[in-house]
């Protein structure tokens, strides 16, 4: 069984083919962008979602939502190269980095949680899967996840990268599934997302992790109030920044506006794509424990 379904991607364009041959690792075609959304109706979808069920709903989540209708609206985006060639992924996969404290040295570590078909999940079920993996993964229960943080920890400096390099290779290039070594099958997803606004931060450019292939990384700011225009009208909205970086040789500017655009409709418009909140249910039990932890 291969670690991911594919198929080669048809009809390049000279300047898809142009670009494949120009850069020939992930080290060197970095683009870099960022976008303003107004997610004042996102917070109050937010705070309406929590008062119904109960359960702390965050902007990571409907990140997650967004991804997969960007990939859906955008599936050449859903891609990897190997031996300098375009392949379409037949699954959306989001990964978030995740920090954490190493129950050893106390040191602060980053890891992460991926979670697939997210288009095809409701809010809820959304929630479940990515809580449930978060949760795993900073009590340390994710047995593949931990295996190889234990390999890389007792690694010697100089294996680090060659290592690292050859699980690339062996996972994406050759498309085997690793996980009889311990390497988790598809790792990292179709993009990565970090929030830096949980660490106080507006704005940050995650670099390209050439060994992951992965082609979109968004960095998350925190929400602030600011005074923008609205109608030829100031007014104070809730903004949110989004740092993007993407390999030029998969995306393009003709991609990134098609998935900015899609971003911007489902996280400045929640109430008209998200679950509507009359249909939700309350859940009690998770109520209580949502309060209790100041949501």
């Amino acid at each position: 069984m291969p670690n991911l379904q594919l198929e080669p991607k048809q009809n390049l364009s000279s300047f898809r083919k142009i670009a494949l041959g120009t850069w020939k690792t992930a080290y060197d075609p970095s683009v870099y962008g960022s976008m303003d959304l107004d997610v004042t109706e996102t917070m109050e979808y937010i705070e309406q979602f929590r008062a119904k069920t109960g359960r702390k709903l965050t902007v990571t989540h409907l990140l997650a939502r967004t991804a997969g209708a960007v990939m859906e609206e955008m599936p050449d985006a859903n891609s990897i190269l190997r031996w300098g060639r375009l392949y379409v992924r037949k699954q959306v996969g989001v990964f978030f980095q995740v920090a954490m404290e190493d129950p050893e040295t106390g040191e602060i570590d980053l890891s992460g949680a991926t979670v697939h078909d997210p288009e095809k999940m409701s809010i809820v079920e959304l929630m479940d899967a990515f809580d449930s993996q978060v949760k795993k993964v900073r009590k340390g229960e994710d047995e593949k996840l931990e295996s190889s943080r234990n390999l890389f920890r007792s690694l010697p400096w100089f294996l680090v990268w060659p290592i690292l390099n050859l699980i690339g290779f062996l996972g994406y290039t050759l498309n085997l599934d690793l996980r009889l070594l311990g390497v988790p099958k598809d790792a990292f997803g179709s993009l990565m997302i970090t929030n830096i606004g949980s660490l106080g931060l507006s704005e940050a450019y995650v670099p390209l992790v050439p060994y992951s292939r992965i082609p979109l990384l968004l960095a998350v700011g925190e929400v602030k109030d600011r005074a923008v225009v609205v109608d030829g009208e100031i007014a104070i909205r809730k903004i949110m920044r989004i740092s993007a970086t993407f390999d030029h040789r998969v995306l393009d500017g003709m991609h990134a506006s098609v998935m900015a655009r899609v971003m911007r409709q489902w996280m400045e418009h929640p109430f008209e794509h998200f679950d509507p909140i009359d249909d939700l249910s309350a859940e009690p039990a998770q109520l209580e424990a949502a309060e209790g932890e100041g949501a």
